[in-house]
This record gives C-alpha cells, structure tokens and sequence, in this order.
C-alpha cells in the first residue's frame, strides 16, 4: 500500500511501541528513511528499547495526522549495510549534535508484517488491512470494514 508508506515519509515521526516482559512500552521514534517496504530507524545501544528490541523483536508503530492513521506491526532487523548507516546518519540534522559519530548508534530496520490503513474523512471511512508475506506483496488483503 504505496500511499501508508508515503504518508509516513511526510509524516515521520511515530509512536513506537515495544514490550518490556509482559507490559508494552511506547515512546517517539523518527522514521529515518524509508525504501521499498522498509522503515529504517536508528537508537542508542545505550537505551532500554534496544535491549527490548533485542529480547523481543516484534513492534508495532503508529502515524498519524489530521484523519488518517498508519499502523504498522512487525519485526526489527540489525542487518544493515555500513552504507545505509552512514547514509541515515548524514540525512538527518538532529543525530550528528547528539551523537559525535554514526557508529555510536544501532541501526535497525522494520519488516512489515501487517499495515492497517485508516481515513476517517470520507463516508464510510477507509480501513483497509494488509498482511505482508516475505515483505514483498500482500498475501491477502482483509475486506473494506
């Protein structure tokens, strides 16, 4: 669903939730870049969210402005190439004034594994629910609800 993932590269900053034993754990995250079906995002190896992240890698984020919302569930991935890595940290502004350099940060990637779209603007509002196999097409696309 091409217009969620170009809703979240206008609108970049997301909830982004994680599980810390049996409680869910929410904070702010920026959406780095984003290709194809991936959102790249990266953290400190000093924060508590990585070490949920590497418990426990399936999250869930959640975009939104005005009446439209993107929810997105699925799992973090620390495979990225030294380039990519590079390539985030030199795109955005705020991350070289908190971190002296790029490899003083983890760099992840978010595989997703279902998209929910929701508008309220029209009558009846949009809802369309996307399950992703292999991250590479919709393997079946729930009804309009």
């Amino acid at each position: 669903m091409d217009k969620a993932f170009e809703f979240l590269n206008k609108h970049r900053d997301v909830a982004f939730a994680t599980v810390d034993g049996d409680k869910p754990e929410i904070r702010v995250f920026q959406v780095m870049k984003i290709q194809g079906k991936n959102l790249f995002f990266a953290t400190s190896p000093k924060k508590k969210v990585f070490a949920q992240m590497q418990h426990n890698p399936n999250i869930e984020i959640l975009g939104m402005s005005g009446n439209i919302s993107v929810k997105i569930s699925g799992k973090v991935i620390f495979d990225l190439t030294d380039d990519i890595c590079r390539d985030i940290y030199a795109g955005n502004p705020v991350l070289p004034r908190l971190y002296k350099e790029y490899t003083d940060l983890i760099y992840f990637r978010l595989e997703p594994k279902e998209l929910f779209w929701f508008d309220l603007t029209p009558t009846p509002p949009e809802q369309i629910h996307i399950v992703y196999d292999n991250n590479r097409f919709p393997s079946h696309p729930a009804p309009r609800l």
